[in-house]
């Protein structure tokens, strides 16, 4: 009877554990934000506080402080360039002549009309490319939608400051007192299970580390490298930083971000240079743009992901890519981007308490 009793106890216990969680799941968030800021800027904590003027050094609290500033810096910096630049691109489309983008267009819509008729019959009444893309334009300028936006606004910004402050305010003593968080975890561990969760924690903790700091490394070298190759085709250094900057970013999803982030940059491109002839100018600035991102995928394949897979994630790339399905399957786009740094943890963990069974021995054979 004390056994079952037991049982339905610790049964309970995990419900509430698990509603608390999901009640409080803002909170947690903001939490596990902070502990990836405090992962990346940690680095710069070490070196701040290994920085000796005569007999004195910086204190943790200052050297926290410090490198709060400098991520502070880094991202207002990144705003400053990128907030213009992508107002500055919205405001020329604004100003695209489509009257005249309809004429540069209309032998390549007449083509496809002709294909369509020739290879889809039974069709009795059907919509041409120019009424098919007319139709989608207007559902996406919908001025309903546009004013709902408008009116969230002002909510989003009030979630977005609270999460900003208290994110912020999480990192600093995370930066502070790097063992805070796990001491707070090892709160609700039982002792006899201790050792193994600092393990654990030291082992995640190096992982994600070199992992975010991968991550940085990938998305600022391919906006670098991406706006400098579209400079180099022939696009203006606007556009070209605005098309880098979403490569960088969708690459941070694996294997299917480069193809979303290169489809959006041709779109980008497509639609800025719609008044030049098709057949003779913008369908080789396409050409050329693909083969921008061609070369620079190679790049990432070859430099940029052995350095976050193989030194920080240590799995197969097909055991990678199998994780990177299951969680898109189960949360879509945030369930690919968070899927290889959960799957981390839930390695290390299977690595430190199911080492016996052979699957997990398979899988975790390289973490040290």
């Amino acid at each position: 009877m004390k056994g079952i009793l037991k049982y339905i106890l610790a049964g309970l216990t995990f419900i509430g554990v698990v509603f608390a969680l999901w009640y409080f799941r803002n909170i947690v968030a903001y939490i596990l934000i902070a502990a990836v800021v405090s992962l990346i800027g940690r680095p710069i904590v070490h070196f701040l506080l290994r920085i000796k003027i005569g007999s004195f050094c910086l204190p943790k609290w200052l050297g926290a402080a410090l490198t709060l500033l400098l991520m502070f810096l880094i991202l207002f910096g990144f705003f400053r360039l990128f907030v213009p630049l992508i107002i500055n691109q919205t405001q020329e489309f604004s100003n695209i002549n489509f009257n005249n983008i309809s004429k540069s267009l209309q032998v390549p819509f007449e083509n496809l009309n002709e294909l369509y008729a020739r290879y889809v019959p039974g069709d009795k009444d059907p919509k041409s490319f120019e009424e098919l893309l007319q139709d989608k334009l207007l559902s996406f300028m919908d001025i309903s939608l546009i004013s709902g936006a408008i009116g969230g606004t002002v909510d989003i910004l009030k979630e977005m400051f609270i999460a900003f402050f208290s994110i912020s305010f999480i990192s600093f003593f995370f930066l502070k007192n790097e063992s805070l968080f796990s001491e707070g975890i090892m709160m609700f561990v039982p002792p006899r299970y201790e050792e193994r969760f600092l393990s654990f924690f030291y082992s995640a903790k190096n992982l994600l580390t070199r992992y975010f700091a991968g991550i940085l490394l990938q998305v600022t070298g391919i906006t670098i490298l991406i706006t400098l190759g579209m400079m180099i085709v022939g696009l203006g250094f606007q556009l070209s930083a605005i098309i880098g900057l979403v490569a960088g970013i969708m690459n941070v999803i694996p294997y299917l971000g480069p193809l979303i982030g290169a489809s959006i940059g041709l779109l980008l491109g497509m639609s800025s240079n719609l008044d030049l002839d098709f057949y003779h100018k913008l369908l080789p600035l396409l050409g050329y743009m693909a083969l921008v991102f061609i070369i620079v995928q190679i790049i990432d394949n070859v430099v940029f992901q052995p350095l976050i897979y193989g030194t920080s994630v240590k799995a197969h790339p097909l055991e990678i890519f199998l994780v990177i399905l299951m969680a898109g399957s189960l949360a879509g786009i945030i369930g690919m981007i968070l899927a290889i740094p959960a799957y981390t943890v839930l390695r290390t963990f299977a690595h430190e308490f199911f080492y016996r069974f052979k699957v997990v021995q398979k899988i975790t054979e390289k973490i040290d």
